[in-house]
C-alpha cells in the first residue's frame, strides 16, 4: 500500500500537472487530505479568523495520481475502504457564501457570519449549539475527488464538473464504489476537502471540514464510455436515524422551495440557539429531498432534521414559522 502525503497538493484542475505517484490498476493507496482551508482554520480558531482567509489556498487536493494504462474513454473505479479522522473539524459561515447568503433578514435574524463551530470528532462529532451539545454520527467522505479535465488550463475546484470534483455527495463513504471518466492518459486522480459529516445540501457552504486519511482501491475499466461520475452505495443516512422533524418548502420555483424549507428548520431551531448557529447545524445535519415536481405549478422540497442528534430531554417541536 502506498501513502500519498498531504504536502503533495494543488488546488486547481490542471491536466498538465505531473503525477506525484504512479500506481497499477487494482492497487490500494492511502491519501492524506488537508481540511478545506489548508490549515488556516485550526482547533483554536475563532469566527473572526474566517475574515482573514486566503481564498487562493482553498481546496488543497492531494495528487494527482497516475493510473498506469488509463486512457481517454476508460473509467476509474474508486472503492472507499477506510477513513481515519484526526480528532477535530470545523463548520463556518463565511460572509457572502452559502445558500442563504443574499437573503434579506432583519435583527435578530442574522445569517451573514462570520460564525464558526469547532467539533470534537471520534465515532461521533460533538459541539455546543446554544446550551445544547449536539451529537452527529461520523460518516466521513471526500468533498472533492476527480480525474483531470480534458481541456488544458487551470480551472477552479469550487463547482462540480464532468470529472467529478467538488460533488459534496455524502454517500461517497466507506464501502461505496465511485466511477469516474478518464479524459487524459493516466487519469490523474486527486482527492481532498474531506468531511466528517454533512447534510444533503451543505447549505451554509461548509460541512464538518476536517483533515483525514482516506484509503481507496483504484481499478480500471477499459472503454467504459461514461461521461460523468456515477456510484454504487448501500449506505444512506436515512438508515441512521429513527425520527425526523420535516419542513416542506412549497413554491413554483424549485430553488425558492428549497430556501423555504431551510428557513423553516432554522426558524424552529432558533428557539434553542442563534439563527446563524441553526444555519450551520442545518448544513451538517439536515437533508433536503425533492418530494415532488409533477403537481404544477408548485414543487416541494422537504428539509429533514434528525431529532436524535439532540439530548433526549431537548428535542425540537413543530411550531409556526417565525416571520423574517
Amino acid at each position: 500500500m502506498y501513502t500519498i502525503h498531504a504536502n503533495q497538493i494543488h488546488n486547481k484542475w490542471d491536466n498538465s500537472l505531473k503525477p506525484v505517484i504512479s500506481i497499477k490498476p487494482g492497487e490500494t493507496i492511502t491519501i492524506e487530505s488537508r481540511e478545506a482551508s489548508d490549515g488556516q482554520v485550526t482547533p483554536s480558531s475563532s469566527a473572526s479568523d474566517l475574515l482573514k482567509l486566503d481564498f487562493s489556498r482553498i481546496h488543497p487536493l492531494t495528487g494527482p495520481v497516475e493510473v498506469m494504462g488509463a486512457e481517454p474513454g476508460d473509467a476509474l473505479e474508486i472503492e472507499f475502504l477506510d477513513f481515519r479522522t484526526m480528532g477535530w473539524g470545523w463548520t463556518g459561515v463565511l460572509p457572502g457564501f452559502g445558500f442563504l447568503a443574499n437573503e434579506p433578514y432583519t435583527a435578530p435574524i442574522d445569517l451573514a457570519g462570520p460564525a464558526l463551530k469547532i467539533w470534537k470528532v471520534g465515532d461521533d462529532a460533538t459541539a455546543k449549539f446554544g446550551d445544547i451539545e449536539v451529537r452527529i454520527p461520523s460518516r466521513p467522505f471526500p468533498g472533492v475527488i476527480g480525474t483531470a479535465l480534458p481541456t488544458p488550463g487551470k480551472f477552479s475546484t469550487i463547482p462540480p464538473r464532468e470529472n467529478g470534483g467538488n460533488m459534496d455527495v455524502k454517500h461517497l463513504t466507506k464501502g461505496t464504489k465511485l466511477f469516474l471518466p478518464v479524459f487524459v492518459r493516466g487519469a490523474l486522480l486527486s482527492l481532498g476537502d474531506t468531511h466528517v459529516a454533512q447534510g444533503d445540501g451543505e447549505v451554509c457552504g461548509t460541512a464538518i471540514e476536517a483533515p483525514m486519511e482516506v484509503s481507496i482501491k483504484v481499478s480500471l475499466h477499459k472503454n467504459a464510455g461514461i461521461s460523468q461520475p456515477l456510484f454504487e452505495t448501500a449506505s444512506v443516512n436515512e438508515n441512521v436515524f429513527r425520527e425526523y422533524l420535516a419542513y416542506p418548502g412549497i413554491d413554483s420555483n424549485l430553488w425558492e422551495a428549497a430556501k423555504k424549507a431551510i428557513k423553516g428548520i432554522i426558524s424552529i431551531l432558533s428557539d434553542f440557539m442563534t439563527p446563524v448557529e441553526a444555519y450551520m447545524l442545518t448544513s451538517v445535519a439536515v437533508d433536503m429531498k425533492v418530494s415532488q415536481v409533477v403537481d404544477v405549478p408548485n414543487w416541494i422540497v422537504t428539509a429533514y432534521l434528525p431529532k436524535e442528534i439532540f439530548p433526549g430531554e431537548i428535542r425540537p417541536k413543530i411550531r409556526p414559522l417565525r416571520e423574517t
